[in-house]
């Protein structure tokens, strides 16, 4: 089933007023969920629109709660993001680290108390469409058993890098510390597939392609094996360390209330750089045609405005029945 981007946006917004946003505040939440499924990163748009309507039921997101800056030292700004939703506190953040770099070249914003951010990738597209070099990153409960444990000690804390290049399609990569994230485990599931590559451990601690049996274990295999066991709680240390927030360890565990994260958002002003786009342009070009991060979501993109975005039956009519 297919619907328009625009019916879809404009169904998530009504649904956003009916709970209490403000009309500017549920215009751009929408719009970040619904860019999402047009992106065709359908785990982490519609999908989790309910979940979301969940929280704010339960209290873990205030509506009308927006950052607030806490301190200053230059570049570098300590923000909080009272429980506020975390699409529109991740939106916000970002931005604010894009004006800093016009005034210092770069720009960081720390933020804590805030609430999952949907797709992160979206921060890295703002950045990039604003001129600017772009990294985010955020920590997340505990759920990601480091290399050869069994215990979910980590977080499988998204990184995001976007690199701006307006004539040929910016450079976005979005990825967990996972080999495949928890939604993306569901959707091979949903499809009944097997995962392409070993994706985690069963409960018996084999490797396994079977997407349900790494749920059940919830033992996901970390990017790199011990690797990306290093990279997750180093991500997870700067966030809370700078934003002054909560660590990984001190997160709440229930998937329903991943709350009070802590999230980190850099912008570099390529403005005062000379030539950064012939560079990104060559890099791209010496690839020789491998597809570079972002080039399938501009494919989709273009595909989804004009068939209209897949959306699951099931969950658009709890939507449009909320």
């Amino acid at each position: 089933m297919r619907v328009s981007f625009e019916e879809l946006q404009q169904t998530l917004r009504r649904v956003l007023l009916n709970v209490g946003f403000e009309q500017g505040r549920a215009d751009l939440c929408a719009r970040l969920f619904a860019e999402t499924d047009r992106d065709g990163v359908y785990t982490h748009g519609l999908k989790r629109f309910p979940p979301f309507l969940e929280q704010i039921e339960r209290g873990s997101v205030d509506v009308n709660a927006g950052p607030v800056q806490v301190e200053a030292h230059g570049a570098l700004e300590r923000w909080d993001g009272r429980s506020g939703p975390g699409n529109l506190n991740a939106h916000a953040s970002m931005a604010r680290a894009v004006e800093l770099s016009r005034q210092h070249g770069v720009g960081c914003v720390a933020l804590r108390n805030t609430n999952h951010w949907m797709r992160g990738g979206s921060y890295g597209w703002q950045a990039a469409e604003a001129g600017a070099l772009g990294f985010c990153w955020t920590n997340t409960l505990p759920n990601l058993p480091p290399w050869g444990e069994a215990r979910p000690l980590l977080g499988n804390n998204p990184l995001v890098i976007a690199v701006p290049r307006p004539a040929g399609g910016h450079v976005v990569l979005d990825m967990a510390m996972s080999q495949f994230s928890y939604g993306s485990l569901a959707a091979y599931r949903a499809r009944g597939e097997q995962l392409p590559v070993e994706g985690g451990f069963d409960k018996e601690g084999r490797l396994t392609r079977d997407p349900a049996a790494v749920e059940e274990s919830g033992r996901p295999l970390p990017i790199g094996f011990w690797k990306g066991s290093g990279l997750a709680p180093l991500l997870d240390m700067t966030a809370a360390l700078l934003s002054g927030g909560l660590a990984t360890h001190q997160i709440p565990k229930e998937f329903i209330k991943e709350t009070r994260l802590s999230q980190l958002f850099l912008a570099f002003d390529l403005t005062r750089l000379g030539n950064s786009e012939r560079i990104a342009d060559d890099i791209v070009e010496s690839l020789q045609g491998v597809r570079y991060p972002g080039e399938h979501t501009l494919k989709v993109r273009r595909e989804n405005m004009e068939q209209g975005i897949p959306v699951d039956p099931e969950i658009w009519e709890q939507v449009r029945n909320s």
